[in-house]
């Protein structure tokens, strides 16, 4: 079979026998691979020191047979995102990223679910290698993950009746109930009984909702206030635990070292 050209990013790295990796990818033609690279342990050629977390590659494989592993012969590096690695929370952000990626991305996605994904990736990546660290750069890039893998929630129309909720003062001032479970808003007639609500502002997800259409090196530009930015880590915590099913190993680390980042309504001047 032909060898296969491209670009790929590595999102997980495993020793295999006395020589060998098994390397999880994501690549832009069909979404997560696993790959052997067989003697990569030893050779600098083939490999020098390109297989690593957060590395874009210009990858040579050779394609899988009857769902087996495809074969990785030689891979050069595009681009490694240093800054991950400046700071312990960076890391932890990174390594989140990569792990929701590697436990979700689907394998044989279409071209340009594929390619919209890879794209969102590197996005993603150099968000969390430079741009101001705080809680806020966390939360928009959880949600445009939770985006990139269809697992978007609904931030306009109630998602039983389809009316867009106006704010009542039944779940606290002028605030909308949203329904974890069910991914998004739901209207005061369809809330009356149902558990498992949330209480957030309008607010909250109009900023959700425009953090979806905006580039990514425009984030910086989207102001929260404090209760905005409170609100929406809680919504996103308590969405992707849900309906992502799967407990993320980084997760916990991740808690631990955002847990001593600042709470910030926007970043510091540059």
């Amino acid at each position: 079979m032909a060898a296969i050209l491209g670009e790929a990013l590595v999102l997980r790295v495993l020793d295999f026998g006395e020589s060998d990796r098994i390397v999880h990818l994501l690549v832009p033609d069909s979404g997560r691979l696993g790959a052997i690279a067989k003697g990569a342990r030893r050779s600098v050629r083939r490999f020098p020191g390109t297989l690593d977390l957060f590395h874009h590659l210009r990858v040579q494989l050779e394609p899988r047979r009857s769902g087996g592993l495809a074969r990785l012969d030689q891979a050069t590096l595009i681009r490694a995102f240093p800054g991950l690695r400046a700071e312990p929370p960076r890391f932890a952000l990174g390594c989140y990223l990569l792990e929701l990626l590697d436990r979700l991305a689907p394998e044989g996605a279409p071209r340009g679910d594929a390619r919209r994904l890879f794209g969102f990736a590197l996005g993603a990546l150099a968000s969390a290698a430079h741009d101001p660290l705080d809680l806020r750069l966390r939360a928009l890039l959880e949600l445009r993950a939770l985006d990139a893998l269809g697992l978007r929630p609904e931030l306009r129309r109630c998602v039983r009746c389809g009316e867009e909720p106006a704010p009542t003062a039944a779940r606290g001032p002028a605030c909308i109930a949203f329904h974890v479970a069910e991914g998004g808003p739901v209207c005061a007639r369809c809330a009356d009984g149902a558990s498992g609500l949330l209480a957030v502002q309008p607010g909250t997800l109009r900023a959700l909702e425009r953090a979806l259409t905006l580039p990514p090196e425009q984030l910086d530009r989207l102001v929260l206030g404090l209760r905005t930015l409170e609100e929406a880590r809680v919504l996103l915590a308590r969405f992707q635990r849900f309906h992502v099913g799967v407990e993320l190993r980084s997760e916990r680390l991740l808690d631990r070292f955002f847990a001593e980042v600042p709470l910030r309504a926007r970043p510091p001047a540059a």
